[in-house]
């Protein structure tokens, strides 16, 4: 039998799970190609030939992340209502974390910054707050959203929101009182749509004119 091929698919998929894994719980420092290979069934050759080095490797672990975390926003979808567009993209935020702890941690953790991954990729990871931007738009100009602050506060605003829940719930920091934390997030996420659409319609004109 000949050689197994180096650039195999699922063997960079592999590399890049554990890199990703190593990366969120001990740090970019720890990463030895060389353990990788070996823990992938590989060697370091193959890992140097698909992706060049280690930072090569980081920047494609950080590419994945952010790939994945755009499909599961994507999920979520477009309607005619923003409001609810913007409780969906929530929740579907919290699916990905959940479904990818390592990926997030690598995307909003403390080891990887979108300086030393390049701009390409950090331009690709950036483009994942445009969907609850946009809708946070559609949400000001349909008057269910305040036309101040600016969209963009208050998109930052909500995507606090959703990534403190989150972050609390990886980090195995949220109350025990709390109860569920999908019902706490849940909660949450439509709590704080309803504020800023009080918000709204606190600003609206009562109308009438002056006697």
């Amino acid at each position: 039998m000949g050689r197994p091929r180096l650039h195999d698919d699922a063997l960079r998929d592999r590399l890049l799970s554990r890199a990703a894994a190593t990366v969120s719980s001990t740090g970019v420092r720890s990463l030895s190609l060389r353990s990788l290979a070996a823990q992938a069934g590989t060697s370091t050759a193959a890992v140097y030939s698909l992706f060049g080095s280690k930072s090569g490797l980081v920047t494609a672990v950080y590419q994945r992340a952010f790939a994945r975390f755009a499909d599961q926003l994507a999920r979520a979808g477009v309607s005619d209502d923003p409001v609810e567009d913007i409780v969906r993209l929530g929740l579907a935020y919290r699916d990905g974390a959940v479904a990818d702890p390592n990926g997030y941690r690598i995307m909003f953790g403390d080891e990887v910054r979108p300086s030393e991954v390049g701009p390409k990729a950090a331009r690709a990871g950036a483009r994942t707050f445009e969907p609850l931007l946009d809708a946070v738009r559609r949400a000001v100009i349909s008057g269910a959203f305040p036309d101040s602050p600016a969209p963009e506060s208050i998109a930052t605003a909500l995507w606090a929101n959703v990534h403190g829940l989150v972050s609390l719930q990886l980090g195995e920091m949220l109350p025990p009182a709390a109860g569920d934390p999908a019902a706490v997030f849940r909660t949450a996420v439509r709590a704080n749509v309803t504020g800023w659409a009080a918000l709204a319609a606190r600003q609206r004109p009562t109308g009438g004119a002056a006697g």
